[in-house]
């Protein structure tokens, strides 16, 4: 995927979250290119360490701070022009033991990003979701879709403000932090059997770097109210651990199935049958368009160029998965593993 920067240039750039796998990435993306990238992260010590590996890098500012905080959102995004919405709790699990904490960070914290953006006359605001938000069964999940829902209506009643506002929705983002990679290449390389929470589990997946283009492209592509969603490619997360198995300790794994966690799918779905009536396809993106477009204005079907309507499903558990030949090529191809075939792994 190529990044289109162009719409950045001579920009500043607001990212929220940016000491987060995402947030970090885009961060490093786009410092060269644009006038100014702020960086808002609670995280102090994730914060600092980004910020010292980034030195020489371009102007990167490291803004402490959180999005339940409307003042200081409202204060950092004075002057900014384009914001990354990234911030966000996202661990299933321990959603489902602290909802509340969910809908503070989630939506709470949203709504104070788009009331700001807003005050401040940004010119676009891109929000990072997921595929947990297709039929939610979790709190992060649906956290994500009532935040779809919050930015599709803030672009419907911004009013004469230039402020847009559109979604990407992210599948299963492999080799983030709390991903399962990390969790499966730590169990390998001590010698310890490979937690699977049930042998059906199905996945869409895409590399830190598809998720950051994504991110970009739907900056560059937005004229309001979309979701964006990357065609991904879909595996048995069985598969994923015997593939990481033969690339890190050459030998077949110890495979334990512990049961799915609270909240947890057996499978993910990249847009439901509702949106399947107002989404086109483009060639590696799928776009939903708002409800409310015809009626508040945004993107429609004829608004972007070459869209196709979509016919098909995007079902992981009815897909063509990867084989584990074609997974342990996308692990080495895309770098996946390269911390833990190092000498001595990451452990």
């Amino acid at each position: 995927m190529t990044d289109d920067l162009t719409y950045l240039h001579h920009k500043t750039v607001l990212v929220t979250g940016a000491a987060g796998t995402i947030g970090s990435a885009l961060v490093e993306a786009l410092a060269p290119h644009v006038k100014a990238v702020r960086c808002l992260d609670h995280g102090e010590n994730d914060l600092f360490f980004m910020h010292q590996g980034l030195a020489g890098a371009g102007r990167v500012a490291p803004l402490l701070g959180d999005v339940r905080d409307l003042d200081r959102l409202r204060f950092a995004m004075n002057g900014v022009d384009v914001v990354f919405h990234t911030a966000a709790l996202k661990h299933v699990g321990l959603g489902e033991y602290n909802p509340f904490e969910v809908v503070q960070t989630n939506l709470l914290g949203l709504n104070n990003v788009i009331r700001a953006a807003v005050d401040a006359n940004v010119e676009r605001v891109v929000f990072t979701s997921s595929d947990k938000a297709v039929n939610p069964t979790n709190v992060m999940g649906a956290s994500k879709m009532m935040g779809e829902r919050l930015v599709a209506a803030a672009n419907e009643i911004r009013g004469e403000r230039r402020t847009k506002f559109a979604s990407v929705r992210f599948g299963n983002v492999i080799g983030s932090r709390g991903s399962v990679v990390p969790i499966f290449a730590q169990q390998l390389l001590r010698g310890e059997p490979i937690t699977l929470t049930d042998a059906s589990m199905t996945r869409y997946v895409m590399t830190i770097r598809e998720a950051s283009s994504l991110v970009i492209e739907a900056g560059a592509r937005m004229l309001g109210g979309e979701v964006f969603v990357t065609k991904m490619r879909a595996l048995r997360v069985e598969d994923l651990a015997h593939a990481m198995a033969e690339l890190l300790s050459k030998s077949s794994p110890d495979v334990r199935v512990i049961g799915a966690r609270p909240g947890e799918k057996l499978y993910e779905e990249l847009l439901s049958v509702d949106e399947m009536t107002r989404a086109v396809e483009l060639e590696r993106l799928l776009v939903i368009l708002s409800p409310g477009a015809e009626v508040y204005g945004g993107a429609t079907r004829d608004s972007h160029a070459g869209a196709a309507p979509v016919t098909r499903e995007w079902h992981s558990g009815n897909d063509t998965f990867l084989t584990r030949d074609a997974i342990k090529e996308y692990l080495i191809t895309h770098g996946v593993l390269a911390p833990y075939l190092a000498p001595g792994g990451s452990r």
